[in-house]
């Protein structure tokens, strides 16, 4: 879909997919010119981040990366600062957050045929698994033979976070919340607050709304994409310690965060901790919202 910029109410309201998500920015400005660079510069950025670490190309680092047998990839400093999170995260995580956990998604169909793959299957997976097994400094990174990295656990709110800086950058007196699929982040002066809604669910209707000033939101779930198996519903979330989906948490959770990156990392390690979701994510103090 080309990208549109229409008024809305008392904001300009810009349209784009990208990362196969809807992607929004709502601009709070009088200037249809000064809202259509804004809506340009984000395209334009959001574009060359999924170009760059998007696993679906055959022509990027990305690729280069997972297709190298072994050998040395260079790399620049953008994606050594995002390796360095991603190893941040592996550690705090205890393994949960692993940015190699991609090639279990080769064994779980989330298509509606209600079937899990065999334990053998899982195990001989599992040994193309595991962060520390990657060797990495700011010029290069070697990934062992067989294994692959994944970046969608974190690409899309690092997009958000990135185009939310570039709206700060280019109009900083400019309100702008950047919402990539239900991910996003605020620019621009605090005041008035957004009211952002977080999507009912089937059990409860009701719509929640929350006055969101500064910062960022992500939510992870299964309202989506799940699987369900002899009476048992599986998130789409797996869990590269065991290589098994989860279940038993809640159908949706949004946490707000500093950053879309921060969020959004709270969000997905609670929802792997399954029953325990709610007990992980009080624990870190923050705020949050369960959609059961």
């Amino acid at each position: 879909m080309a990208p549109s910029l229409r008024r809305q109410q008392d904001h300009w309201l810009g349209n784009f997919t990208a990362m196969a998500c809807d992607c929004q920015l709502l601009i709070r400005t009088e200037e249809r010119a000064q809202a259509q660079r804004l809506l340009e510069a984000a395209v334009n950025r959001t574009a060359a981040i999924e170009a760059k670490y998007s696993r679906y190309r055959h022509d990027n680092l990305c690729h280069r990366i997972n297709h190298s047998e072994g050998q040395p990839v260079a790399i620049d400093a953008e994606t050594h600062r995002l390796l360095s999170f991603a190893d941040t995260c592996y550690r705090l995580s205890d393994g949960l957050f692993d940015l190699t956990a991609g090639v279990l998604n080769q064994l779980w169909r989330f298509d509606g045929t209600g079937q899990v793959p065999a334990q053998q299957a899982i195990d001989a997976m599992l040994t193309r698994v595991g962060w520390d097994k990657v060797q990495w400094n700011p010029d290069w990174i070697i990934l062992p033979e067989g294994m692959a990295l994944d970046f969608g656990g974190i690409g899309k709110e690092y997009a958000v976070d990135c185009v939310a800086a570039l709206m700060t950058q280019l109009a900083p007196q400019v309100r702008v919340l950047v919402n990539f699929g239900g991910d996003l982040a605020l620019s621009g002066p605090a005041q008035p607050p957004w009211q952002v809604g977080i999507t009912p669910s089937e059990k409860n209707r009701t719509l929640t709304r929350i006055p969101l000033s500064h910062g960022a939101l992500a939510t992870s779930g299964d309202t989506q994409r799940c699987l369900n198996h002899q009476g048992v519903r599986y998130s789409h979330l797996l869990n590269p310690k065991t290589g098994w989906a989860t279940q038993g948490g809640p159908r949706q959770l949004t946490v707000a965060g500093a950053t879309c990156l921060q969020a959004g990392l709270l969000s997905s390690l609670a929802l792997l901790h399954g029953a325990d979701a709610e007990a992980f994510i009080q624990a870190q103090g923050v705020r949050y919202w369960i959609t059961p």
